[in-house]
Parts: C-alpha cells; sequence; structure tokens
C-alpha cells in the first residue's frame, strides 16, 4: 500500500513517482536500467507544485533516459576459454582448467585462470567466480573503511558484498552498516573508493541534500567525476549504477 506522502505523476507517457520527504530542496532522479524517474520534495509540496517543476525539467529527463538507453552493456558471461572478464578495471582474457581439486581463481599477466572439477554447472562456475570477486573486494573495501572512517570520523559496525540490482551501495546509518555492490570488484579501485566515501558520508548526513554534497566536495572533491566515470562504464546484464540526480 502506497504511503500517504507518495504518489504519481503522470505527464504524457512519462509517469514519476513523487515522495515527499523532510528536505528542503527537490530532488529529480533518474534510474537505471529503464529510466525510471522519481521526484523528491519538500514534505508540505503540492502536487500541482511538483507537477509543474517535473514539466519544466522535461528536457533533462528525456536527455537522462537517452543515454541510459544508449549505455553499453554486458553480454551474460557464460564462463568459457577466451571469453573477456574485467578486474579492477581491466580486461583479462579467461582460461578455463577442468582438474579434480578445489575449484579457484588465479590472475596472471593478460589471463584470468578459472579452475573447476570436471563437469562443473555454469551455475557453479559463476559461484565460484563470484566468491573470489567478493574475496579480492573485502581485502580492498576493509582497508578503505579503516582509512575514510578515521578521515570522517564516523564508524561501521558491518558491511556486507552482495549482488545489488539498482545501485553500486547503500548505507542504513542508525545501525552503521554498509552494502557495496559485488560488481564493483570489475571496475577500477579509484571508483570503488567514491562508493565506499560516498556511503560513509551518509553515516553523517542521510540525504543527497546540501549538506550531503558539502561533506562530498570537502573530503573528496572529484566525486563529480568519479561519479560521471562509473555511470559511463559497460553495466552487466541485470545489475545498474546509481541514479542520475538533479
Amino acid at each position: 500500500m502506497r504511503s500517504p506522502l507518495e504518489s504519481v505523476i503522470t505527464v504524457g507517457e512519462l509517469h514519476i513517482q513523487l515522495v515527499r520527504k523532510d528536505v528542503k530542496n527537490v530532488h529529480l532522479s533518474v534510474h537505471p536500467p529503464d529510466g525510471r524517474v522519481t521526484l523528491v520534495a519538500p514534505r508540505g509540496t503540492r502536487e500541482d507544485v511538483a507537477r509543474a517543476y517535473a514539466i519544466s525539467r522535461l528536457r533533462w529527463i528525456e536527455r537522462q533516459q537517452g543515454a541510459l538507453r544508449a549505455q553499453e552493456r554486458e553480454t551474460p558471461r557464460t564462463f568459457v576459454t577466451r571469453e573477456s572478464h574485467f578486474v579492477w578495471g581491466r580486461r583479462y582474457l579467461l582460461r578455463v582448467r577442468e582438474e579434480d581439486r578445489k575449484p579457484d581463481v588465479t590472475l596472471e599477466h593478460k589471463y584470468l585462470t578459472l579452475t573447476v572439477r570436471p563437469g562443473t554447472t555454469l551455475a557453479q562456475r559463476a559461484q565460484v567466480m563470484h566468491d573470489w570477486h567478493k574475496a579480492l573486494l573485502h581485502a580492498e573495501v576493509t582497508a578503505l573503511i579503516a582509512t575514510w572512517s578515521s578521515v570522517l570520523g564516523v564508524r561501521v559496525q558491518r558491511y556486507f558484498l552482495q549482488r545489488m540490482k539498482t545501485r553500486w551501495g547503500s548505507c542504513n546509518h542508525q545501525a552503521q552498516h554498509i552494502r557495496l555492490n559485488t560488481e564493483l570488484v570489475k571496475k577500477p579501485k579509484d571508483l570503488l573508493e567514491y562508493v565506499v566515501v560516498h556511503e560513509l558520508v551518509h553515516l553523517l548526513e542521510p540525504t543527497h541534500g546540501e549538506q550531503f554534497v558539502r561533506l562530498l566536495d570537502q573530503h573528496y572533491p572529484r566525486w563529480r567525476e568519479a561519479r560521471a566515470e562509473l555511470n559511463d562504464l559497460p553495466l552487466r546484464t541485470e545489475t545498474w549504477g546509481q541514479a542520475v540526480q538533479q
């Protein structure tokens, strides 16, 4: 059941989810992968006022939706020899070896070697790779959280690495938990750092309002460039990046 503070604004064929919150400014967002649009407005905003604002930004919305439709997407991985895989922003050719021993993944020069038992299914190969991705991420994320928690003066009680369909990360500021998308292992390490900083700043400021932007500007001045680069990189078939905000 939809909250009384939520409604849908229809402008022609465009449907915009209106969410009223305790914020000072309007935030218009276009979400991957299909260009879903949300408009977050101060709690007392009338629907006709929000609709007028949305109409004034129609051209911007259309541009962002067009960019999402044009964005490159990775084809589904089948985990066979000579298939391309990315690790920390670099492309590697996969070599698959079938041996009767514990599965593992190794990285060397231009090659990524996946060793599995004979007869291993696609799902099993994918799980071996996913577990390896998580191990790589844990090593990087633990160090980044330690560094940036000290810089920002915050504390992370727990962090989680998982497949996420609609975002690169999320933060529960009350529980002091953050979640990070395992797809980040495919992106350059500086973009992983940006996402970690973004989520840690949410421990200080839960919304994406002016204070949040000021904190990012202060502590991670190139965050806009990092966000743009992350959103320009190829998207996995079923996993997408962060929304573009106005």
